[in-house]
């Protein structure tokens, strides 16, 4: 009866394949045109290259998937290589949207400012309502996190950079670790099972996504006002969707292969994932056109602008009267406004290196911060053992300066009367 379903589930497979290829080569199409357009339009008004540098990278999200989709659809033999470089780009493009968010803000001091007023005006609200002592000491406290995130002022902003950059890292090693388990066997995508990495390694991106997510929507929560002018609730449910839907989508058809409501046999369950999310990019793509637009970016700020210079044209001249002569002075003035351009090498300069380094810098701060309690808590190891050392060295000369006492004591009772010593 196995091989007979085998047999049946490859042929569904290969029947279905041909004709999966085609529609989602189609909508593939679309979502690379829709994309690639809007990442030019933005490169040639790259006027605002804090802002814009981030948005590309959110925006490259769509013709990244759709390409390893339809690649991994075309040779299944590649889907989890695809996988992995997907999980990578993700984890890039979600830490990007929050770094869009920032620039949005003005940058991260001025987003500290901004926080730090939040968290003033929200703490003399709660006063006026209701004053508590220990409110103003708890204010900052990590169950605010949860509850009152506007109180939490500069560290609300830390702890969003934090919670995206884990996600980031975790999700570079996971995706490691998938390709190792892979190559010794055990990885079995898709395969809920104890002896496999898959369930594993499944639960641990779950939770480290669902709270980069929440770090991101509870920082959304105090700035959205400050936000107003980009529009961000759009913004963000287009960028949510996709990273949200396509790993509960996966997560989603696994289960229902386990529970045997699809087929496990053959690559039906890859295969379904990646015709699902060649669709998908093709919508997304539809929604960043309107979403990400680039025509904010068609005019320069006026902070933007270049050198003016302005010049002036003198010139005397005589003008006849009847039989009088009367000289005139004529005046003419030029002004000029060297505005920058900029090109598409310089473009993509920008957000790779520049986007490069804001990148390291934050991996390299939240590893900083995740290994400071590690070596406050081997320093204070160091100091009790260095002190429990102090402490048995003087006890012990403590001790040795008794028995040497006790011993000249000793020496002075004793007597020598005659041959005898009393």
């Amino acid at each position: 009866m196995a091989p007979n379903n085998l047999s049946n589930y490859e042929e569904i497979y290969n029947n279905l394949r041909q004709p999966a290829l085609i529609i989602g080569g189609c909508f593939v199409l679309v979502a690379l045109v829709l994309s690639i357009l809007l990442i030019f339009q933005h490169l040639r008004s790259y006027t605002n290259p804090a802002e814009q540098k981030w948005i590309v990278a959110v925006v490259s999200m769509v013709p990244i998937y759709a390409s390893e989709s339809i690649l991994s659809l075309w040779n299944p033999r590649l889907s989890l290589a695809c996988d992995i470089l997907r999980n990578y780009y993700e984890a890039f493009a979600l830490y990007s949207f929050g770094r869009y968010l920032i620039a949005c803000l003005g940058g991260e001091r001025r987003v500290v400012e901004l926080l730090e007023d939040e968290s003033e005006e929200s703490l003399r609200k709660s006063l006026l309502d209701g004053p508590d002592k220990n409110h103003g000491i708890q204010h900052r406290s990590f169950c605010n996190f949860f509850w009152h995130p506007c109180m939490l002022g500069k560290d609300l902003l830390t702890i969003e950079k934090f919670g995206l950059v884990q996600y980031m890292i975790l999700k570079t090693v996971c995706a490691f670790l998938a390709f190792i388990l892979e190559l010794c066997g055990v990885y079995g995508d898709g395969e809920f099972k104890w002896y496999y990495g898959y369930p594993y390694i499944a639960v641990v991106l779950n939770f480290s996504q669902m709270w980069a997510l929440f770090c991101l929507v509870q920082f959304y929560n105090v700035t959205h006002e400050r936000l107003q002018p980009i529009k961000p609730l759009a913004k963000f449910i287009s960028f949510k969707a996709i990273v949200f839907a396509t790993w509960w989508q996966g997560v989603g058809i696994a289960l229902l292969c386990t529970f045997g409501v699809l087929p496990k046999e053959g690559k039906l369950q890859t295969g379904l994932q990646d015709f699902l999310i060649c669709i998908e990019m093709a919508i997304a793509a539809v929604a960043h056109v309107f979403v990400f637009s680039a025509e904010p970016y068609h005019f320069l700020p006026v902070s933007a602008y270049g050198k003016i210079t302005e010049e002036k044209l003198e010139a005397a001249v005589k003008i006849d009267e009847g039989d009088e002569e009367k000289s005139a002075m004529l005046q003419e003035t030029t002004t000029e406004v060297e505005a920058p351009r900029t090109s598409v090498k310089e473009s993509v300069q920008d957000i790779v290196v520049e986007g490069g380094q804001r990148v390291v810098k934050d991996v390299a701060l939240t590893i900083n911060q995740a290994m400071g309690p590690v070596g406050k808590g081997v320093t204070r190891i160091q100091q009790t053992f260095h002190h429990k050392t102090v402490v048995s060295s003087d006890d012990e000369e403590e001790e040795s300066d008794i028995e040497v006492e006790k011993e000249v004591t000793q020496k002075e009772k004793l007597t020598v009367k005659g041959d005898e010593i009393v």
